[in-house]
């Protein structure tokens, strides 16, 4: 059965993130608030909770995970950025999208696509997702938390607590944070992909 962490939005009690963190440290697997939405996340070199996060949504290794990082000075040592793709994601962080670019050596082989080096990055606008990663100190590996057979992410932490609270180690409570997941940009090439319209406006990339 999960924990289950009543957390301040915009003032995210400093004794709770540490705990947060802890459990995440120790293999958990925590549904937290982001600014689109809320995610599953995990530490992102414990192999089970990977599969733990694979098995609740229900997808297999060619779904892109996300590393979720504090800047961009986090996200370039996990990605190789070029000039033209540092200016976009300068202009365009912290935000609701998720980068894919080509993946650093940095990044687990197991977290990438089976036949591509490329990895789901991003540098969300919420307090306590933020507030998690200055305590961990590294990226949080996440998803945003669709269920199977669904199209948009839970919105409400009693919701998710009544769907997966013998799935998780933790529930972050962090109150409403929209409905809407992330836009999904493709930084591969020279010329941005939009892969997914979402909470992100498309306009800087087209």
């Amino acid at each position: 059965m999960s924990q289950f962490f009543a957390i301040h939005p915009e003032t995210p009690q400093l004794r709770l993130i540490r705990q947060a963190v802890m459990i995440i440290r120790d293999g958990g697997v925590v549904a937290y608030p982001t600014d689109s939405g809320y995610a599953l996340g995990c530490h992102l070199g414990d192999k089970n909770a990977v599969d733990r996060i694979r098995a609740i949504r229900q997808i297999d290794d060619s779904h892109h995970l996300t590393l979720i990082c504090r800047d961009l000075s986090e996200l370039s040592t996990y990605a190789k950025v070029e000039n033209s793709a540092f200016r976009l994601l300068k202009n365009n962080t912290p935000g609701p999208y998720t980068f894919i670019l080509n993946a650093s050596r940095e990044v687990p082989r197991r977290l990438m696509h089976p036949k591509k080096r490329e990895i789901g990055l991003r540098i969300p606008e919420h307090p306590i997702t933020m507030a998690l990663l200055e305590e961990l100190g590294e990226p949080l590996l996440s998803t945003s938390l669709i269920m199977p057979g669904e199209e948009d992410p839970r919105v409400e932490a009693w919701d998710i607590r009544e769907t997966l609270e013998h799935s998780l180690d933790l529930i972050i409570d962090g109150g409403y944070c929209g409905f809407i997941p992330t836009t999904v940009v493709s930084l591969l090439d020279d010329v941005p992909v939009i892969l997914r319209e979402g909470a992100g406006p498309i306009e800087p990339f087209a």
